[in-house]
């Protein structure tokens, strides 16, 4: 489990360096520009350190069930070596599955208006700049975000279908609520990233607020990372342990 978190924490950095820096600096200074190299740069890496995090928060949920489900097998059936190649292949998914429509953004002609209707480079609104026909792109963009989302939510589903069906069959009280606490965590992270990416890039855009658009981006850049540690970490009872010792010695520090 802390090896795929720190990868996650690792995921969310890169996520939000891609885009707040720039932003931040538009935000505060007069310059609100952005080269064509670098505007294409940041959609780029902005979709694969999401497309690698949707895919871990699946691998996430598989090594929950394998906790809750087969916990006498949880150490051979996630050993080191299946860790490493299940991480592995979250970021290669990033890498690839976000080329493709950044190589043919590079290649499209963009010969209007050089004003983004947003905060970053988002590939919805930096497309709608182009001079040409962008039906096919705006349609690759929906199937890509339905291919990655449902697929990852339909295994993150499954996996904590299983998981609570074997919750409920533990006879004690005090050993659900141990196993539904060693979920919760991951749960609550899962819904609000799946939550606010479908609603960006799956379900229809015509009839929205382009300023309700930018306020869930906003959140899913912003707020929603920093808010992951306090999730993970206040559900742990080892960190809750030290908090509370830290706590008291500050108090009595003799």
């Amino acid at each position: 489990m802390y090896f795929f978190l720190s990868n996650l924490s690792i995921l969310e950095i890169f996520f939000v360096v891609s885009v707040t820096p720039k932003m931040m600096k538009n935000l505060l200074s007069q310059d609100k520009t952005i080269s064509f190299c670098g505007c294409i740069t940041q959609c780029y890496f902005y979709f694969l350190f999401g497309i690698a995090e949707f895919f871990l928060i699946a691998v996430m949920s598989f090594d929950r069930y394998v906790a809750v489900c087969q916990p006498l097998r949880y150490h051979i059936i996630m050993n080191d070596h299946v860790c490493a190649l299940l991480t592995m292949g979250c970021w290669l998914a990033g890498v690839l599955l976000s080329l493709s429509p950044s190589l043919l953004l590079i290649g499209m002609p963009f010969c209007g208006p050089n004003l983004i209707d947003h905060f970053f480079c988002d590939y919805a609104p930096l497309i709608q700049l182009s001079c040409t026909d962008t039906r096919f792109l705006l349609v690759l963009e929906t199937i890509l975000g339905i291919l990655v989302q449902f697929s990852s939510l339909a295994f993150t589903l499954g996996s904590y279908t299983y998981i609570i069906t074997a919750i409920l069959r533990i006879p004690s009280a005090t050993g659900r609520q141990k196993a539904f606490s060693t979920c919760a965590s991951h749960f609550t992270v899962a819904s609000i990233f799946y939550g606010s990416a479908i609603f960006m890039y799956c379900l229809p855009n015509q009839g929205r607020s382009p300023d309700v658009q930018k306020a869930v981006a906003m959140l899913t850049i912003v707020v929603t990372p920093p808010l992951n540690p306090f999730i993970y970490s206040l559900r742990n009872e080892k960190v809750k342990n030290a908090l509370r010792d830290c706590v008291r010695k500050k108090i009595f520090p003799f």
